[in-house]
């Protein structure tokens, strides 16, 4: 690095220090113009009370500066080192100065108004061995009097780094703690660490032996730990599927659970510090699509969890789906905010899920703002299988997408594309949420499984999901895309379940899904009414398409995975990258856009070079405001890309 930047780097990390104050993370703003997590702070609302760009100027909007997520020296230093541009990172900035995981995982601190490097963390002594590595969604701050650490997760490890860049000898061995448990293959996470009073909470993912439980059993649970700030001791372990004598280890029947696992939480943590909680949303267990071998309802599967941050105690959980057969994940985030409901006041925390639901909950007490019922769900066809009865249903608010399919479903644009879906519906069954999976049939007319929305893919997923703490208004996209939920007979000598699920794409026609759109779309809910405002089409989806383009159909939503960033007048939310596995080729963009969050109409939009592939966010340096971006694209490099007025 030249003495410039060494210059450069001093007088903005002297700067962040100085600012010390504005290291503890404010729990109902970003306030003084920073972004303090990935989700703007740990309450996960991806909001900002800044309002220089507003409805009447954000058509000036303009690129101000690019910067690469992969460095080409790094590159070729490391030739082994595969990387890909899903870039996850949404960057935070503290004091002037952005840091973010670059494509191979190493926090990167830049310049907030030039994107400028000032520093970048030192390859790890193992990296020569890596063949490949990646970005999580963001890195955390802690403030121990007058030490300040950065703490980021990579490649199987926990990193603490000073505001320079160097790590942290004290903390670990070196700097870092090895996150990999006993029996465990790899450890993974695609989010980041939060912290949380002086305790690093961390969740994640295993790989173990098989596949996670398509066909064999034995995935690992994917455990909830604390770690102390400043040394890095483990404090508490939080196990995700209980062990014997634990609360909820009868949930796994025929001593079920030591076999399960592949149910942690893989996207993203938020926190109440004031009380000292965090919020955990966890995913689908081993064998999601056929459960056999593990009746119950299988806690802590699917299910929102509070815990104490200091002792890993569970406060209190909600189990969205009861013996998930559809790996329908609690995915997260969960978002923490104020809501006025007749008259009360209430510290609320809102779950979106895979299923098309917002539950939402007192997050001190765990008890649902509004009545959640337990109604009747159709029971699985499956010799051996073990449905629940009966599942979870809010009463408010309505669904944020379309649960369940009907013939009323298939798409109409043409009396010769109404046949053509009906004709393609007919080889699946068809029914309400929670249809369970069903035997793939060989034989003449039968049928090639369950076609179901929500797909796997969810309705919400972690990109959902932003709240408007002036107006107790949420966020929701969604992506309205079917999947097949199939199951066929293990006759392998090595299967260990009697059934398992080969994967069956939904049916399309010339390209086009069968269903009727929008694929993807934004709501607009009043949590204080727990009343829908308004939807809104993100994205032109399909309407292109050689058998539309005639019709001069609206936008119809692109069902990709874009992220929405609230401002005091605005929500900006691009189409989603091509970057996601299993993204139809008409089902990605590049476009950015601002719309009217009062009632979704699109005040600006651009082309950007690629789709976006994370969070957007928005800081104030230097008098001001800036939108930054994350994007990449399969044949297009990752990058961040940030706006500004002239």
């Amino acid at each position: 690095m030249s003495h410039t930047k060494w210059r450069i780097a001093g007088a903005l990390v002297a700067s962040a220090i100085a600012m010390g104050g504005l290291l503890v993370r404010a729990q109902d703003e970003t306030r003084a113009g920073e972004w303090r997590s990935s989700g703007g702070d740990s309450t996960y609302k991806r909001y900002s009370p800044l309002a220089q760009i507003t409805r009447d100027n954000a058509k000036n909007l303009r690129v101000i500066w690019r910067r690469p997520a992969l460095d080409p020296a790094l590159k070729e230093q490391f030739p082994k080192l595969r990387t890909n541009n899903y870039l996850r990172a949404t960057p935070t900035m503290i004091g002037g100065v952005l840091y973010a995981p670059d494509a191979t995982g190493l926090v990167q601190a830049f310049d907030a108004t030039t994107g400028q490097l000032i520093w970048r963390q030192a390859p790890v002594p193992d990296m020569a061995d890596e063949v490949s590595a990646s970005s999580t969604r963001g890195v955390d701050f802690w403030k121990g009097g007058s030490d300040h650490r950065l703490f980021n997760v990579r490649n199987g490890y926990l990193y603490a780094l000073d505001l320079r860049g160097r790590a942290i000898s004290a903390f670990g061995i070196g700097g870092r703690v090895n996150l990999l448990p006993a029996g465990a293959h790899r450890f993974g996470w695609t989010s980041g660490p939060i912290v949380v009073g002086d305790v690093v909470v961390i969740a994640g993912n295993l790989d173990g032996a098989g596949d996670e439980g398509q066909k064999w059993k034995n995935s690992p649970p994917e455990d909830v730990r604390g770690f102390d700030a400043r040394s890095g001791r483990l404090l508490w372990t939080f196990h995700v599927v209980p062990r014997d004598g634990e609360f909820g280890a009868d949930t796994w029947g025929n001593g079920s659970g030591p076999l399960s696992g592949d149910l942690g939480s893989w996207c993203c943590i938020s926190a109440d510090e004031q009380l000292g909680y965090v919020y955990v949303p966890l995913t689908a267990p081993t064998a999601a699509y056929f459960g056999g071998f593990r009746p119950g309802d299988n806690l802590f599967s699917n299910a929102l969890v509070a815990l104490d941050a200091k002792t890993g105690r569970r406060i209190w959980h909600f189990q969205m789906v009861h013996h998930d057969l559809w790996e329908y994940d609690t995915v997260g985030p969960a978002t923490l905010g104020e809501i006025t409901v007749d008259g009360r006041q209430i510290k609320a925390v809102m779950q979106p899920s895979k299923t098309g639901f917002l539950y939402v909950f007192d997050r001190v007490t765990g008890q649902p703002v509004w009545p959640i019922e337990e109604r009747p769900v159709p029971q699985s066809t499956i010799p051996g299988e073990h449905t629940a009865r009966t599942q979870p249903f809010p009463t408010k608010p309505a669904p944020f997408a379309r649960i369940g399919l009907t013939d009323e479903d298939l798409i109409d644009f043409t009396p010769a594309l109404r046949a053509r879906a009906r004709e393609l519906a007919k080889t699946f069954v068809l029914g309400p949420i929670f249809t369970p999976p069903s035997l793939a049939s060989d034989e003449p007319g039968g049928k090639q499984g369950t076609l179901m929305v929500p797909g796997s893919w969810g309705a919400g997923n972690w990109n959902t999901g932003a709240f408007d703490p002036d107006t107790g208004v949420y966020y929701a996209f969604s992506h309205d895309i079917p999947r097949v939920y199939r199951l066929a007979k293990a006759n392998g000598a090595d299967a260990e379940m009697a059934y398992w699920s080969p994967n069956r794409d939904a049916p399309y026609i010339d390209g086009l899904p069968i269903i009727k759109p929008p694929y993807g779309r934004i709501v607009a809910i009043d949590l204080n009414r727990g009343e829908h405002l308004w939807s809104a089409a993100n994205g032109d989806g399909p309407r292109d398409h050689p058998l539309l383009k005639d019709l001069h159909l609206p936008p119809l939503g692109t069902a990709s995975r874009p992220t929405a960033l609230v401002t005091r007048t605005l929500l900006f939310i691009g189409d989603g990258s091509n970057v996601f596995g299993g993204t139809h080729p008409s089902m990605w963009g590049r476009k950015f856009r601002a719309y009217d969050k009062a009632n979704g109409a699109v005040i600006w939009e651009t082309d950007l070079p690629a789709g976006t592939t994370s969070g957007p966010m928005t800081y104030l340096a230097r008098g001001k405001q800036y939108i930054v971006v994350p994007i990449g694209g399969r044949d297009e490099p990752a990058e961040w890309i940030a706006f500004a007025l002239p």
